[in-house]
């Protein structure tokens, strides 16, 4: 069964809320319109770390969404796709790991974000086998969705993740696990550990990209974090880029630096010392603008070097 349980609205140390750094708002924000294409300028007027207009519109002239439904052993599972509308069979793509909250707005604003960049985006539904799940879209209380996460089964959910890479392969007329096009998957907290996983198993993959996904594997969260709960990082196939918060209170920031201490494959992973957990959740108050711009732009860097290279 899954494991993760942190809660992505209390994971920040209180005294190191992000309020503290609110100065930093306007120089992200400015730097935010050059990295997101401009889409910043569409939010003139609302505040980010709550409920706010998309960055970029499901209406945008430039994509298209998609509500497909993915195929699995067991039943089909709906997702939410986005892609450039001058897609080609080369276009490469990214599978969006969600967070606790679902595939809630902020979910569905990124896939869309990674359409205007020109990849082919996919968020699988990972709660789509449950029954009368809440809507994540401006909630901040977890508790909702713990059972929805202890219903979820690993084996299961890789499937899932992987059906995501299928689906776009299959939309370019490619073979499983052809090349091009190269697809790459990224997560955020419980979707970073499933990124994670699938960096380890799963041979659909180009690269990763991991959000506050958890360190530790099979050990207590007390104590010095062991080699075994760090044996993963001898198995990660692809290249692999981590954004972390120095002031998570959920995955230790000295539990992070063991972990890129160990990676051997190429990789990019940075600790925002002004961040917390789920830093880059703009509807939500973790927010933090000068951790979000600045890992989103490395982000799109990382995407570009190994998909459409």
């Amino acid at each position: 069964m899954m494991t993760e349980h942190i809660d992505p609205a209390a994971a920040t140390a209180l005294e190191l809320n992000r309020r503290a750094f609110i100065g930093l708002s306007a120089s992200a924000a400015a730097a935010s319109a050059a990295t997101a294409g401009g889409a910043a300028a569409a939010l003139a007027g609302e505040t980010l770390g709550q409920p706010h207009a998309p960055f970029v519109s499901e209406h945008d002239p430039a994509i298209k969404v998609e509500r497909v439904m993915l195929p699995r052993p067991d039943q089909p599972i709906s997702a939410y796709a986005a892609y450039p509308k001058n897609v080609t069979q080369t276009t490469p793509g990214v599978v969006v790991c969600q967070h606790a909250w679902g595939v809630d707005a902020q979910i569905r604003d990124t896939v869309r974000r990674l359409a205007k960049e020109g990849y082919v985006a996919i968020a699988p539904d990972l709660f789509a086998r449950s029954k009368n799940v809440p809507s994540g879209d401006g909630v901040t209380d977890f508790s909702l969705f713990r059972p929805f996460i202890d219903a979820l089964v690993d084996a299961q959910v890789d499937g899932d993740i992987a059906a995501g890479a299928t689906w776009i392969r299959t939309r370019a007329n490619a073979a499983q696990e052809q090349r091009p096009p190269k697809v790459g998957v990224m997560g955020f907290c419980m979707g970073g550990a499933i990124a994670i996983r699938a960096a380890v198993d799963d041979a659909n993959f180009d690269c990763a990209d991991i959000f506050y996904g958890k360190v530790r594997w099979g050990q207590s969260d007390d104590g010095p974090i062991t080699d075994m709960a760090l044996a993963w990082t001898d198995k990660v196939r692809v290249p692999m880029m981590g954004n972390y918060g120095a002031r998570d209170t959920g995955i230790l920031a000295d539990d992070v630096r063991e972990m890129a201490k160990r990676l051997t494959v190429p990789n990019d992973v940075k600790i925002y010392d002004e961040a917390g957990h789920a830093f880059f959740d703009d509807t939500r108050a973790s927010y933090v603008p000068s951790a979000a711009t600045d890992s989103w732009t490395r982000t799109l860097a990382w995407f570009a070097k190994y998909l459409k290279s």
